[in-house]
């Protein structure tokens, strides 16, 4: 059986299985080497996440763990009080707790899985905005839910949660700034992903698994290659593999 790699976020990880989406390249790149599962819930927030790790990552014993997993939450835990998303919003230092909680987790599973965290992305705020008013008119918000400065605090946690625990993480929060016009080219609302920030996601979250021991070039396919079938006896090339 292919081994599973589990993307588990929130609606940025949820849509990442669409046209040019993070998790269909994933998914491509380990093409017969492992089986990409999407885990994404749009609108949830840590606090939420909390409640579905013992259905995704069930401590029984006799389940199938995960190789890898990425967790890629922040971008609703950063939505500010007094705004019109503040249902979503927890408070930074319960983020970091939460996102430890889901690491132990996670390890209890399998001290052995590789856990990756993802910063929540940076914010355009006037790209919110005008998407705002494109999809409610007049009664749109009148200042942005999110910003880009608490973006950026909620990222900084992230990256420190990584760091005190030993995790492999990456930073899409400053990657994506790095890039002139990054507020139109790699987002398409002021928050969610356009095929271009899908494109950073999916670079960096496939360099990262490389570097540490996923490299898909030295993972096996799951059957035989066609060229290693003879068509006259294929009965070899099967029972070679299966062995």
């Amino acid at each position: 059986m292919r081994p599973n790699i589990v993307l588990f976020g929130d609606s940025i990880t949820g849509e990442s299985f669409g046209s040019g989406g993070w998790g269909a390249s994933l998914a491509n790149t380990y093409s017969r080497k492992a089986d990409v599962l999407v885990r994404g819930y749009g609108g949830y927030n840590t606090r939420w996440a909390l409640f579905l790790l013992h259905h995704i990552f069930p401590l029984d014993s006799s389940s199938k763990q995960p190789i890898a997993t990425t967790v890629f939450f922040g971008a609703n835990d950063a939505a500010l009080l007094g705004r019109t998303s503040e249902r979503q919003y927890v408070p930074v230092e319960e983020y970091k707790d939460n996102l430890r909680k889901i690491i132990s987790h996670l390890k209890e599973c399998s001290p052995t899985m590789l856990i990756l965290l993802i910063t929540p992305p940076p914010i355009d705020e006037e790209g919110r905005m005008e998407y705002a008013r494109a999809t409610y008119g007049e009664k749109a918000m009148k200042l942005p839910e999110r910003t880009n400065e608490n973006a950026g605090v909620y990222a900084k946690g992230c990256i420190e949660v990584a760091g005190e625990l030993g995790i492999r993480s990456i930073n899409i929060w400053s990657k994506m700034q790095e890039t002139d016009g990054w507020q139109k080219k790699y987002l398409r609302d002021g928050l969610h992903l356009t095929a271009e920030g899908n494109a950073v996601v999916s670079g960096e979250v496939a360099r990262v698994f490389k570097e540490a021991w996923l490299d898909p070039a030295e993972m096996p396919l799951d059957f035989p290659h066609h060229s290693e079938i003879d068509s006259k006896n294929p009965d070899k090339a099967f029972q070679l593999k299966c062995l």
